[in-house]
């Protein structure tokens, strides 16, 4: 009786599980990430899990995690890139002279409004243009990816040394600092008004893509596993914002903050950061490139490509051109994260984006892309950025040294594949 009881028990968990259509691999993943935070939790005595170290967490996370949704089309689509980091930190370094050398030397002073869009709009060209010389030559010249991104690896790291001369280039513009994370946020009441148009906005997309089923006459999920997944969205988006303004600005820079307006900050008073710029760009960067992969031509070439290079090209795609154009793509999301790096740091430092090839390459693979290419998910290689950092950062928390860091986040890479293949195996899907 007990045998059949867990039995009927461990049914309805399935059930439950096929009715709301919930991705396995993508429970296995959050599983894992739970996992890790409740495990450091307790190995730092309950300081893993606290508003700071989440917010700082958050932080980290988001220079590798918008990296990591280009690392997506570059290995569905069959390819590698190696040099991410070192095109980082070239990215980085023509921002960083732009803002401090050339635009002065034109003219616009130092704290100027125009000093950060210039200097990103002219290090986002200079990613973009650097991505799509890379698919240049892997597509129209047929030189292998994994040769012409192991050349950009050595050559764009000592590109970036020379244009600063070996230098630290800061302080950085206040402006552009602003997208680093802790020096511009949204602060508490922002945040909840994000937060409450993120909530409807989630119900929005399940409701339409309910609708859309219906008019393609496809099955559906019952009404009540709708609301369950909305339900579930609200409490996670709603949370994570809690969390963030949970975390009080330290009362010595409220008190400057008054002095500077000329007013006295009044006795007991506490102002939250909330959601920090820098992780509203990568929930845009998230956006922009899910709805590129799923509702665009590009991503439906990027995925037939990815599946069957050979009967993509017969049915007429060009794929030398879906090479350059992916490359290119992750030449701008580089420069993007090379923004962030930066400014989270408010100067330009010769070791940015150092070994950022590895935890890129590492967050797309545990998220769930297939190196034998045609499957990944946005959301999933952004799950795997917060899987690794949360490593780094709980080890790190708990005194494990830089070496035997990197040892443990090279084993997990090497199980993460291990993992997929035997999923897919199983799955039917290899």
């Amino acid at each position: 009786m007990a045998d059949a009881s867990a039995s009927g028990a461990s049914t309805g968990r399935k059930n439950i599980l096929k009715t709301l259509e919930f991705d396995t691999r993508l429970l296995g993943m959050v599983g894992a990430f739970i996992l890790v935070c409740i495990v450091f939790n307790i190995l730092t005595d309950g300081r893993f899990l606290t508003p700071r170290n989440v917010f700082n967490l958050t932080i980290q996370t988001v220079s590798v995690a918008i990296m990591a949704t280009g690392m997506v089309f570059v290995i569905v689509t069959r390819q590698i890139d190696l040099s991410v980091g070192s095109l980082l930190a070239t990215c980085s370094a023509i921002m960083a002279m732009t803002q401090t050398q050339i635009l002065p030397s034109m003219g616009i002073d130092y704290g100027s409004g125009l000093i950060a869009p210039v200097a990103i709009i002219v290090g986002l060209v200079s990613g973009g243009l650097i991505g799509a010389f890379h698919g240049w030559l892997v597509g129209y010249l047929t030189i292998p990816a994994f040769i012409v991104t192991l050349g950009g690896l050595l050559v764009w790291r000592n590109v970036a040394w020379y244009l600063t001369n070996g230098q630290t280039i800061g302080p950085l513009d206040d402006n552009f600092q602003l997208l680093g994370g802790i020096g511009g946020t949204m602060g508490e009441t922002g945040s909840w008004i994000f937060g409450a148009i993120a909530v409807v906005a989630a119900a929005y997309a399940i409701w339409q893509a309910r609708r859309a089923r219906i008019a393609h006459e496809f099955p559906v999920k019952p009404i009540w596993a709708e609301f369950v997944l909305m339900a579930l969205s609200a409490a996670l988006i709603l949370g994570f914002i809690a969390t963030l303004n949970a975390y009080d600005v330290p009362s010595r820079v409220l008190a400057r903050s008054f002095e500077a307006r000329g007013e006295v900050m009044p006795e007991g008073f506490t102002q939250g950061y909330g959601i920090p710029f820098s992780v509203l760009l990568l929930i845009a960067v998230a956006v922009i490139m899910t709805l590129v992969a799923r509702r665009t031509r590009l991503g439906r070439y990027i995925f037939a490509t990815g599946g069957n290079p050979d009967a993509a090209e017969l049915s007429g795609i060009n794929t030398r051109m879906l090479t350059v154009k992916v490359f290119a793509i992750m030449g701008v999301l580089c420069a993007l994260a090379g923004l962030v790096a930066s400014a989270r740091l408010s100067f330009h430092s010769n070791d940015i984006g150092t070994l950022d090839e590895l935890r890129v390459i590492a967050a797309a693979v545990i998220g769930g892309t297939a190196l034998a290419g045609g499957i990944g998910t946005i959301y999933g290689a952004i799950l795997g950025a917060l899987i690794m950092q949360s490593l780094q950062s709980g080890m790190a928390m708990v005194g494990v040294d830089a070496p035997f860091q990197n040892i443990v986040v090279g084993g997990v890479l090497v199980l993460a594949v291990l993992i997929d293949i035997i999923y897919r195996k199983r799955t039917g899907d290899a």
